[in-house]
């Protein structure tokens, strides 16, 4: 496709990694391709960089972070915003080239890159509220404080499916309390990447302090970045197998780690629920991005009470989606991002139905072909199905059915994932009783859409580690020090 003719301002679509302020070739101008997964059209051909690339984005992160920290944090929190603004003015181009690269429609694209942007006008506005504390001290003579200071360097990795936000709701909060970054997008989606180092780079983010490795060998610049000591923090989103590994090529160096790893999401509605309510939240919960986001709801838990009722209801809904390509304005499902992708939800709809579930909608690829499958409903699943203990990551409800609110806290929990999870009631006194009893990170109830800026993301048990977002996200990203002052 060509991307060029799409963007008002042609200058954002670049294919060169972005190290120490330019945009650079790999090594022996090595080039991997960039394609729609619409038809698997060509969008872009890529620098690939290799583990020297990776290291000289290092050299340039380590060079030019003290300086950078040394700046005030209003400088730098103006600098952050005049990226925020350019990032707002080029809305539309920015999220034509997430279209193009990953699939989503175009509207859900533009929604990312407002909740993309409004991380780096959160974080500009933190910069300037981080403290220390002047403590009481227990030593007439002596005077104690705490300082909160940068960690330095750090790496990010991050995921194909929000290829925009997932990039500045790590970068804004390390480069707004004074730290250096180098960051290895996905290679599905790198042009998101590169765009946004463009704006970065307008916006006056001295050299050295966003670099953007491009690459098709993520194992590679991955291991460069774990094991380099200077890279003081590791930042990644992406499967809980990846996230292992990383721990593990990190532990050598001991950095400071967060990971937001895979979910299993329950949905529980209870008989009680407002059933518009709960049909609207299941939509937006389990068909965003075709069910490929790490909160997507993959296990539904419908009460008995109301279970035929809901199952009706939210097939008949489902039915009604357009799929197809995301710049037709109509559609609201656009393809799976690959062919790895595509077989997992066809495995897991073929397992759901060989062990007795039902499809009330969809259940098979779309008459489109390619890695477009049919928005789905399966009823009578059960917890020997594939989709009870693994994250499908795809347009695929399955719908179990329980009795009492004890059975159902107990199956939302049977899982070694502890990110997201979903209730639906207007019971108060169960919502404060089921909120405080699911494992779960983000417990939401009587909504399907939640993320913003201002709450906390993350997860526990094998879903990661630490925050993103809100007020705490800039704690992952700063080393605390205690400074005594004796001879007072």
């Amino acid at each position: 496709m060509d991307l060029l003719s799409l963007v008002k301002d042609k200058s954002l679509v670049k294919t060169d990694a972005y190290i120490n302020g330019a945009f650079v070739s790999a090594t022996g101008d090595k080039r991997f391709d960039v394609t729609n997964p619409v038809d698997g059209a060509l969008v872009a051909s890529v620098a690939d960089c290799g583990a020297d690339m990776m290291a000289k984005a290092i050299d340039a992160a380590h060079a030019a972070q003290p300086a950078w920290a040394a700046k005030t944090a209003k400088e730098r929190a103006a600098i952050l915003r005049k990226w925020y603004d350019l990032c707002m003015e080029n809305a539309d181009d920015l999220a034509i080239i997430l279209t193009a690269e990953m699939g989503k429609p175009l509207a859900e694209s533009k929604g990312e890159i407002g909740y993309g942007s409004s991380f780096i006008e959160w974080f500009a506005e933190q910069a300037k509220r981080v403290q220390g504390e002047v403590l009481e001290s227990p030593f007439a003579d002596k005077k104690m404080l705490t300082l909160r200071q940068p960690v330095g360097v750090f790496g990010a990795i991050t995921p194909w499916n929000f290829p925009n936000a997932m990039i500045t709701r790590k970068v804004a909060p390390g480069i707004a309390v004074g730290c250096a970054c180098v960051l290895k997008p996905a290679e599905q989606t790198p042009l998101s990447a590169l765009a946004l180092a463009e704006l970065a780079h307008r916006a006056g983010v001295p050299a050295g302090i966003i670099n953007i490795v491009t690459s098709n060998d993520g194992p590679a610049v991955g291991s460069v970045m774990c094991e380099d000591d200077r890279v003081r923090k590791l930042t990644f989103t992406g499967s809980t197998e990846v996230g292992r590994i990383l721990m593990r090529q990190s532990a050598e160096t001991i950095k400071k780690i967060s990971l937001e790893l895979g979910g299993n999401a329950p949905l529980i509605v209870f008989d009680d629920a407002d059933l518009d309510e709960a049909i609207e939240g299941a939509i937006a919960s389990k068909y965003r991005n075709a069910g490929q986001t790490c909160v997507c709801a993959n296990r539904v838990f419908v009460q008995a009470g109301i279970y035929d009722k809901f199952a009706a209801a939210l097939a008949a809904k489902v039915a009604e989606m357009k799929v197809g390509d995301g710049f037709d304005a109509e559609v609201t499902q656009g393809p799976i991002i690959d062919a790895q992708g595509f077989e997992k939800v066809k495995s897991h709809v073929s397992d759901a139905l060989a062990k007795g579930g039902e499809v009330l909608t969809g259940g098979k690829p779309h008459a489109l072909g390619g890695t477009f499958f049919e928005p789905t409903v399966i009823t009578g699943a059960n917890a020997d199905m594939q989709l009870y203990s693994e994250e499908t990551f795809g347009p695929v409800a399955a719908l179990f059915k329980f009795e009492t609110e004890e059975e159902v806290i107990a199956s939302a929990n049977d899982t070694i994932f502890g990110l997201a999870a979903y209730y639906f009631t207007k019971d108060v006194g169960r919502i404060f009783r089921v909120g405080e009893a699911l494992e779960y990170g983000m417990v939401i109830a009587n909504t399907g859409a939640y993320s913003s800026e201002v709450g906390p993301f993350g997860g526990i048990k094998a879903s990661g580690l630490g925050r993103e977002g809100s007020v705490h996200g800039v704690d992952e990203f700063l080393e605390m020090k205690l400074m005594v002052v004796g001879g007072i």
